[in-house]
């Protein structure tokens, strides 16, 4: 188990009809997180294998998926975090999550009914695919972006950059085209300033963030080469905006 070859899924066959349904729904209705899973399972392919093989060959990401740890259950301890020093990784991350009314263990609900335990041959990769998922919402706090639709936006931008997947490449591409359409002109410069941060920042899926939480946020943006988060007006879909 130490060794970084070996193959830890399955190889997956791309379902592009599947992506095309749940793109629609997604696009109806951006608040539905179950879609973005549906699209990212359907348009896969072989970009996981190459993430997981990367992330093993980093000696801190292995180490982090050779140890088994409940990084939602760590993150749901809100009295814990609450007791970080002020701009640590921690307090701020918390700060986030309580004031958009969202937890860890929501986006676990979300994606439960698109995950297949079967594809997993290494139990390695199934625990990156569940700490990609569960650290969702910390890189929304290291990036800087809100979970309004530019924000989101910026973040699967970044997100697909740092994880080469065609399945998120394809949700910030369409999120684009409608974004633009209904004239958001501001969209594309966000979205590409985004990729361009994901090119620069380390491979976030290496990082220990259960090890990193008591650690300024300043410092783990800078040495994650992950520059000051950009300034842009919120855009909210109709059902978040409610909660704003």
């Amino acid at each position: 188990m130490n060794g970084v070859r070996g193959r830890g899924v399955l190889k997956r066959r791309i379902d592009p009809k599947e992506a095309n349904r749940a793109i629609k729904r997604l696009l109806n209705n951006p608040d539905d997180t179950a879609q973005v899973f549906a699209i990212i399972r359907a348009l896969t392919g072989d970009s996981f294998e190459r993430l997981f093989q990367r992330t093993l060959a980093d000696p801190e990401g292995r180490r982090v998926l050779e140890t088994r740890t409940d990084l939602v259950g760590v993150l749901e301890d809100r009295e814990r975090l609450r007791s970080m020093p002020i701009g640590s990784l921690g307090r701020t991350y918390v700060e986030f999550v309580e004031r958009e009314h969202i937890s860890a263990s929501g986006l676990v609900d979300a994606s439960d009914q698109h995950i297949e335990e079967s594809v997993f041959l290494d139990p390695r990769a199934k625990n990156l695919s569940d700490r990609l998922r569960d650290a969702h919402d910390i890189w929304h706090v290291v990036t800087g972006y809100g979970r309004d639709l530019l924000g989101e936006g910026s973040l699967l931008a970044f997100t697909c950059a740092q994880v080469r997947n065609p399945g998120v490449a394809f949700i910030v591409i369409a999120g684009l085209i409608k974004l633009y359409a209904n004239g958001h002109k501001d969209a594309p410069r966000l979205f590409w300033q985004g990729f361009r941060r994901g090119l620069r920042a380390r491979n976030m899926t290496a990082v220990d963030w259960e090890g990193w939480l008591e650690r300024p946020l300043e410092e783990i943006r800078a040495e994650l080469r992950v520059d000051a988060p950009p300034v842009y007006e919120p855009l909210f879909s109709e059902a978040a905006a409610a909660l704003h």
